[in-house]
């Protein structure tokens, strides 16, 4: 095998941390057990102590879930812009290690395009992250679209992370299940359908045609879209109305990382519908282990170049971060 060797450099794209600034406002829902809650407000103890012992030379940090898509109007930017000077601050002591996404509060799109631009064009941060539904809405209305056009016009990705899925489709479709199984609504399957509806609805909104150059990132290989995505273009493509390809939007404009999601198949499905330059390696730290996300990543059967992309060439092109 050619390209990515030990010692080329790697960088994991959906790592986690918390603030109190926005914490504080979501009572038991932000506290974590107590290994997870350690590592999440450390930054330089165990921290970067599991990203060497990995071999992970830059982590982009996004804070934890919930996101301020949870966040009421009048404490939502001021909640935003602290967590953002905050995570600003961290990179500037340790700008080798880290980068950032940007929290941005949704739910007011002009403030959020606002932040946005501060936290990008100021603080250095390399984007976004939008956690689930904005306060019950999806994001794919127009009002919010302010938003995705300062992205493209800023060049920086728009990452959406899972968040639980509404109450009423918890009710209706996972209870009682819920009680007896949580991850179900979580990692297992909500956390799954409710972004990868998300990213669905963004595509048929239209958005893709007005803001061409907009690029999202989905986090565990794609929500399952990859797998999906024959059978979703095809069906779509029956209606006379259908006026752009969905799986060439999906092809051109959608990033997808390997967090939390370490399966040899399930990345070969994702290089034979997506190609390697579309895939990014994450971790989802500190839930799941750098060690494990990493070789599996090294020991999979493809081409080293392919490796050495979605280790981190990729990630270089997409937000302009380098390694040492």
């Amino acid at each position: 095998m050619n390209g990515w060797t030990n010692g080329s450099g790697i960088i994991a794209l959906e790592e986690h941390f918390m603030h109190p600034a926005l914490s504080q406002h979501f009572g038991p829902a932000a506290d974590p057990p107590s290994n997870v809650r350690a590592r999440l407000y450390d930054f330089a103890g165990i921290r970067i102590e599991e990203m060497d012992a990995a071999g992970i030379d830059m982590q982009v940090l996004s804070h934890q879930s919930p996101g301020s898509q949870r966040l009421s109007d009048d404490v939502a930017v001021e909640a935003c812009r602290s967590v953002n000077d905050a995570l600003a601050t961290v990179i500037r002591e340790a700008p080798d290690r880290f980068a950032g996404f940007a929290m941005i509060p949704t739910m007011l799109p002009q403030a959020a395009a606002d932040e946005l631009t501060r936290a990008v064009e100021e603080l250095g941060l390399k984007g976004a992250m939008i956690h689930g539904l904005s306060r019950g809405r999806f994001t794919d209305a127009e009002d919010f679209w302010p938003i995705y056009k300062k992205a493209a016009e800023l060049d920086v990705p728009i990452y959406l992370h899972p968040a639980l899925p509404d109450k009423t489709v918890t009710e209706s479709y996972y209870a009682p299940y819920d009680k007896t199984h949580p991850a179900l609504v979580k990692a297992a399957w909500g956390f799954g359908v409710e972004t990868g509806t998300q990213a669905v609805r963004l595509i048929l909104s239209g958005v893709f045609e007005k803001v061409p150059d907009l690029k999202i990132v989905l986090g565990h290989l794609g929500e399952a879209i990859p797998f999906l995505l024959p059978r979703i273009d095809e069906a779509l493509s029956r209606q006379e109305n259908t006026s752009a390809s969905f799986a060439d939007v999906f092809r051109n404009n959608f990033h997808i990382t390997t967090s939390g999601f370490f399966s040899d198949a399930a990345l070969q499905c994702c290089l034979e519908t997506m190609g390697p330059d579309h895939i990014l390696f994450a971790v989802d730290w500190p839930y799941v282990s750098n060690t494990d996300g990493v070789n599996w990543l090294k020991n999979s059967p493809i081409d080293g170049d392919v490796k050495s992309a979605i280790f981190q060439g990729n990630a270089k092109k997409l937000l302009r971060v380098r390694t040492h």
